[in-house]
């Protein structure tokens, strides 16, 4: 039982009471937040901690922490936010002097867990006659000790003078985690909507960059100096967009490290809501990866090492530009390049990466025999397990891996591999588009149509804007919304025309509509795309998936077979 300014929290029946013992209902999820918060007071709690205790393996939107904090804090009283307090840019702290009394302490005494003020330290408490040990024995066991702390304590003093003379901000394992400051977006217009857009963006930027695991972020006010990087960026506003331009710097050598530019058009959609969410997305996306680069930048021993990867990178890029245009010709061009590549380079992790995602789109796009297949799927897992051993927060091996899981019908692990991504880019939107996928496959149709909005709303990159549109599209077709389904198809179609697929199930919908020869128009272009497709080929592998998924998917399939697509 955990009590804290009036509330009991039994923990064994899961209820919250009032002093009065009246039982307060709350949700499991906010239950457990409290429960959380109550287990930690006076700590600061970040979003990415709450969220990842409350909602495991499951990647979630921003609105569910809020939701339930905004429910703790009604079954609190907590109006004035004195109890559960946000700390800008940082996370939660829970403000109160919690007593546990799971286990009654000798004499009925209630043991006071670790809060807050040092006045409510517990005081030590003096041992029963039974455990005291001989006067002359605790005399010298406690000289020995005092000596002990002082030595101890000098050497804290040496090596923090030490650390202090020879270390400077910049060096980034010189103080555990790298720190970020991001400094407010400064507005280049001045009038009151652009001062608000700044705000806004500059907060969402913050809160996203906040939830990356390996750095911290730093409240604006802190000095730069006391930052490893800093952030800064300018908000402008023209006739047809919002512009933000951001760069990061060395705080130690004033070198930038980074820069980039964004921009939002108006002809993307006039919700304020839904620009500041993808100015914010579009340089955080950058930024994240730009840093997760520095992270775990390859330190080469030689000339020749260098020139080997500088060489490397070229070959992925010129892969990459081969891929991009979706031809089982190009698949092959650009397997015939990164094979050699990883032969010239073993240990180059960004080929090994690159390799393994391109055999799995071969493997996803049926551009493989069976025997093929599955040599394909062993050597990319192979290639990532190896990199993800070599370089454990490398973000693109996450992100690989978590294409991959999804590819072989490993959805649970798939779900656990995206989220691991997200800790380190929350604005990927490949890794939530490949978690929607996953929930998909396990049937929650309604929660994926929400993880592919949501990339929607971020769309970085927009090099893959046509799958979450597909994607959403799929979702609300398993769910029978054919006519919901429509424009998502089309605009991935307006987008990216060579995916097959997509042209499938638009036939789907326009079939299920009742437009016939648009579905059988629609089904016509998706044959040319890939042809030999067959009602025993085009969906996707049934392991693993749940009976509501293959249900839905069934019904999917009977309509493209009714718009023209051979059953053998």
């Amino acid at each position: 039982m955990l009590r804290f300014s009036g509330f009991a929290l039994d923990l064994g029946r899961a209820e919250l009471r009032a002093a009065d013992g009246a039982t307060i209902k709350l949700r499991p999820k906010t239950f457990e937040m409290l429960r959380i918060f109550a287990a930690s007071p006076g700590r600061v709690l970040s979003k990415r901690e709450l969220m990842e205790a409350v909602w495991p393996n499951v990647h979630v939107g921003e609105d569910n922490l809020f939701q339930c904090i905004r429910e703790i804090r009604a079954a609190l009283g907590d109006d004035k936010r004195q109890m559960v307090k946000l700390v800008s840019g940082r996370g939660y702290l829970f403000h109160a002097e919690v007593t546990d009394t799971a286990v009654p302490a000798p004499q009925d005494a209630v043991t006071a867990t670790p809060s807050m003020a040092p006045s409510l330290a517990a005081e030590p408490v003096p041992p029963t006659e039974t455990n005291r040990e001989p006067p002359e024995r605790r005399f010298v066991f406690n000289r020995w000790r005092g000596t002990a702390v002082a030595v101890a304590a000098a050497l804290v003093i040496l090596v923090g003078a030490v650390t202090a003379a020879v270390l400077r901000p910049g060096v980034i394992l010189a103080r555990g985690p790298t720190t970020v400051a991001v400094m407010p977006v400064t507005d280049a217009g001045g009038d009151p909507l652009t001062v608000q857009m700044a705000t806004e963006v500059g907060n969402r930027l913050s809160d996203g960059l906040a939830k990356i695991e390996n750095i911290r972020v730093l409240l604006p006010e802190t000095p730069a100096a006391k930052a490893d990087f800093v952030v800064k960026s300018e908000l402008q506003k023209s006739d047809q967009a919002w512009t933000i331009r951001a760069r990061m710097t060395d705080s130690g050598t004033n070198e930038v490290k980074w820069t980039a530019s964004y921009s939002v058009s108006f002809a993307d959609g006039a919700d304020p809501a839904l620009q500041q969410s993808r100015l914010a997305a579009g340089v955080g996306h950058a930024l994240a990866l730009r840093i997760n680069e520095l992270l775990n930048a390859r330190t080469a021993a030689t000339a020749a090492a260098d020139a080997l990867a500088g060489k490397s990178k070229v070959v992925i890029e010129q892969a990459t530009a081969h891929i991009n245009q979706t031809s089982p010709e190009r698949f092959q061009a650009a397997l015939a390049m990164l094979e050699k590549a990883v032969a010239d380079d073993p240990d180059n992790v960004d080929v090994q990466v690159a390799l393994s995602a391109l055999l799995m789109r071969g493997v996803q796009m049926v551009w493989l025999e069976p025997a093929e297949r599955e040599a394909s799927e062993a050597k990319a897992e192979r290639l990532l397990q190896q990199t993800l051993r070599a370089r454990p927060d490398y973000l693109p091996a996450h992100e690989a891996y978590c294409r991959f899981l999804n590819a072989t019908n490993q959805f649970r692990a798939s779900l656990v591999a995206c989220a691991r991504a997200l800790s380190f880019d929350p604005w990927n939107g490949i890794a939530i588009y490949h978690v929607g996928l996953a929930q998909i496959q396990t049937g929650r149709f309604e929660d994926a149509l929400a993880t592919f909005q949501q990339a929607e709303r971020f769309d970085t990159p927009q090099v893959s804007r046509w799958t979450w549109l597909v994607g959403a599209g799929w979702a609300n077709l398993m769910m029978g919304r054919a006519e919901d389904a429509v424009p998502y198809l089309l605009k991935s179609i307006a987008i990216t025309s060579a995916s097959g697929r997509t042209h499938m199930l638009l036939a789907a919908a326009y079939q299920q509509l009742g437009r016939i020869d648009e579905a059988k128009a629609a089904m016509e272009k998706g044959l040319q795309l890939r042809p030999g497709s067959t009602y025993q080929n085009v969906p996707t592998p049934k392991k693993n998936s749940s009976p509501v998924y293959i249900e839905a998917a069934e019904r999917i399939m009977q309509s493209m077979v009714a718009a023209g697509l051979p059953l053998s």
